[in-house]
């Protein structure tokens, strides 16, 4: 972005297009405020009051909105904003933007009213991170765990990390600088100031591996051999027709994917049948992707034919998944009467078992699944939370034997500028665009 742009008033869609019974045009900036004054009926704007009237061009009267004002500093960027809600169809929606745009804003890019939020210190930029994985939640539990991140938990554990490091290099520094006055700490203060620090940094870092987990969830791949009924516990898991279903063996080619909320997000994967020889080129080329996907998996569905019982070509499979994590459901148990103990009984097509089958996924999932979070991380904050404690061991091992705290002070000052680049006291515009890159227009 140029420069010269960076605080020009902007304005962007901040709903989805749509049919809707809202939509909402924001805009931010210096000019704000005359851009709205000069297609709104009623301009008599208070703080925390909204205010009704008319967007009009001219004499034409575009659409019967509520603006909302919010002034400087007091607002989501920090600068004057106004909202303006409108009704949500699409071509209404456009005709409210084009007049703002018209009147002097410009269009936002991505993420640019949580970036300025960011630049006039309205958060700090694991905050304006967490915006953004609010945004893309894939499950309830996730968006929760966010929004502690939002409300500042994750930036409290490293501002009291970062004030920590901080009391360690000043008590350094006042020993250099002032060796008259002030004696330089003992190594024993140092060793052990700096062994709680990085226990501090490891206690964050545990959740690194379940944050990961929670932002992308894990892969369920159903298997089977060709018309045992996989489209249809596929179908009926996710309580809609998503993959073709009929009486020809071998419908599925392609893969199919689907996320299920089992508390964390579950990749349903659909895949071929599998058999030894496919009918055609188009189906052996969907049975290398069936067997591929199985591999990638972390959990595999396998499904047989209940009235048929498990046969040769279900062994081959079930040797085929032997090394992973896998449940056995037998699909059509409305045709049969005898049933085994350790299988999970279901009919996609009557819905029997399949709540039982889907109790069973979570509790596998579970398995795989984080204990509960306190906060969430993600990999470029995991990356400076290692380089700070890679900057700490190194400090701690100069620390243990004896070596000049002038050189100690440098690791420290290191680990202190690796979290510095966390919040974002310390970022480059590459990593700033790049973070905010990832967030949508209106956001």
């Amino acid at each position: 972005m140029n420069i010269l742009d960076e605080f020009d008033t902007i304005a962007a869609v901040s709903t989805p297009f749509g049919t809707g019974g809202v939509g909402v045009i924001r805009i931010s900036g210096e000019k704000a405020f005359d851009i709205i004054k000069k297609i709104f009926t009623n301009n008599n704007f208070e703080p925390r009051k909204f205010s009704h009237g008319y967007i009009v061009d001219g004499e034409t009267k575009i659409d019967e909105v509520i603006v909302l004002p919010f002034f400087a500093p007091n607002s989501y960027t920090g600068e004057n904003v106004v909202e303006i809600q409108c009704h949500g169809g699409i071509q209404v929606v456009q005709n409210i933007l084009n007049l703002v745009l018209k009147n002097g804003a410009r269009p936002a890019e991505k993420g640019e009213f949580t970036k300025r939020a960011f630049l006039n210190k309205r958060m700090d930029l694991s905050q304006a991170e967490s915006v953004a994985d609010i945004i893309h939640s894939k499950t309830g539990e996730f968006a929760k765990i966010s929004m502690k991140n939002l409300s500042g938990v994750l930036k409290e554990k490293i501002n009291d990390i970062k004030n920590d490091i901080f009391e360690v290099l000043s008590r350094i520094t006042a020993g250099i600088d002032f060796p008259e006055d002030v004696k330089e700490p003992e190594y024993s203060y140092l060793i052990e100031s700096i062994e709680n620090i990085i226990k501090k940094i490891d206690s964050v870092l545990s959740g690194a591996e379940a944050s990961n987990i929670m932002r992308q969830g894990i892969t369920v791949a159903i298997a089977g051999k060709p018309n045992v009924g996989k489209s249809s516990v596929f179908n009926a898991l996710l309580s809609l027709n998503r993959a073709i279903v009929t009486e020809i063996a071998g419908t599925t080619r392609d893969i199919l994917r689907e996320t299920l909320d089992l508390g964390i997000p579950v990749t349903l994967v659909d895949t071929a049948g599998i058999r030894d020889e496919g009918e055609n080129k188009v189906e052996q080329i969907g049975i290398e992707y069936s067997k591929q996907s199985l591999n990638e998996a972390d959990l595999v569905l396998f499904i047989y034919d209940a009235k048929q019982g498990i046969q040769k070509e279900d062994e081959e499979i079930l040797d085929f998944i032997k090394s992973k994590k896998y449940i056995v459901a037998a699909n059509k148990a409305d045709l049969v009467q005898e049933r085994k103990e350790s299988v999970i009984y279901i009919s996609a097509q009557s819905g029997e078992g399949i709540e039982e089958l889907k109790k069973s996924l979570t509790n596998q999932v579970k398995e795989i699944e984080p204990d509960s979070l306190e906060f969430v991380t993600n990999v470029r904050q995991q990356t400076c939370l290692n380089r700070a404690k890679t900057s700490l061991d190194q400090a701690l091992l100069a620390s243990q034997i004896g070596e000049l705290q002038d050189l100690i002070s440098i690791d420290i000052k290191a680990a202190l500028l690796a979290l510095d680049e966390l919040t974002g006291e310390l970022i480059t515009d590459d990593i700033l665009d790049n973070i905010f890159e990832n967030f949508c227009i209106g956001k």
